[in-house]
């Protein structure tokens, strides 16, 4: 059975808080599209005061589709002025199998590039000599699979994003939690992230609600932060 088109709003959100801890990656919404025909679209739409996303989807063949994905998080600064905020961009390319009529298997190979920052005016008083603030860039290469149960109204789906994350270009000088924060993401600028998913979906053939629940696991450095 083929989608033709697909609108779906995400109603549960990952948020991006720093407290009084800097961070450097929180995952994005993973897009598994249930795309299964030659010319199938999904689209796919997500915001709050935290965190915008967009993703896309098209079936290129009976067999081959791409996906490109966009994540911006702009949390509000706490009242002293801590906060941080980041971006993604992220393309990909699938196959995608129709076991049967409701059951379909995917995997995509995803590489995305984004940026990072965390700013903590709070430490200046204490550490005048630093800026307190941190930058870096990021590259994330995965690979996504998943499996699909779904009817024109419903679906169910499982995924796994395994993906290796690296920082560059670190810049800043941010001490907090008794670390020089720079030297800390140098030291640990290379990280191997499992990420399970599972998803629900409802509503109209061609216009349905989405709820995902997401595990970060860190392989590498299960304190990264």
């Amino acid at each position: 059975m083929r989608y033709s088109n697909k609108l779906i709003l995400p109603c549960f959100l990952l948020m991006l808080t720093t407290g009084c801890t800097s961070t450097y990656y929180i995952p994005n919404t993973q897009n598994v599209p249930v795309i299964d025909a030659k010319g199938a679209t999904a689209v796919n739409l997500a915001g709050s005061g935290n965190k915008v996303e967009f993703q896309a989807a098209y079936g290129i063949t009976n067999a081959l589709a791409i996906q490109a994905n966009g994540a911006w998080y702009i949390p509000n600064d706490e009242d002293n002025g801590n906060g941080g905020s980041g971006s993604l961009y992220e393309g990909g390319i699938g196959y995608y199998k129709n076991f049967s009529e409701n059951w379909i298997f995917d995997t995509y190979a995803l590489v995305g590039a984004g940026r990072m920052e965390n700013h903590f005016p709070s430490t200046l008083p204490t550490d005048p000599a630093t800026t307190g603030r941190i930058e870096a860039n990021a590259m994330r290469y995965g690979l996504q699979p998943s499996i699909t149960y779904h009817t024109p109204y419903f679906s169910v789906s499982g995924s796994v994003r395994a993906a290796q994350l690296s920082y560059s270009n670190i810049c800043g000088s941010l001490y907090l939690d008794g670390l020089q924060q720079e030297r800390y993401l140098a030291d640990n600028n290379s990280q191997f992230l499992l990420e399970p998913a599972l998803m629900l979906r409802g509503g109209y053939e061609r216009v349905k609600l989405q709820v995902q629940l997401l595990q970060s696991l860190n392989l590498t450095n299960s304190d990264f932060k």
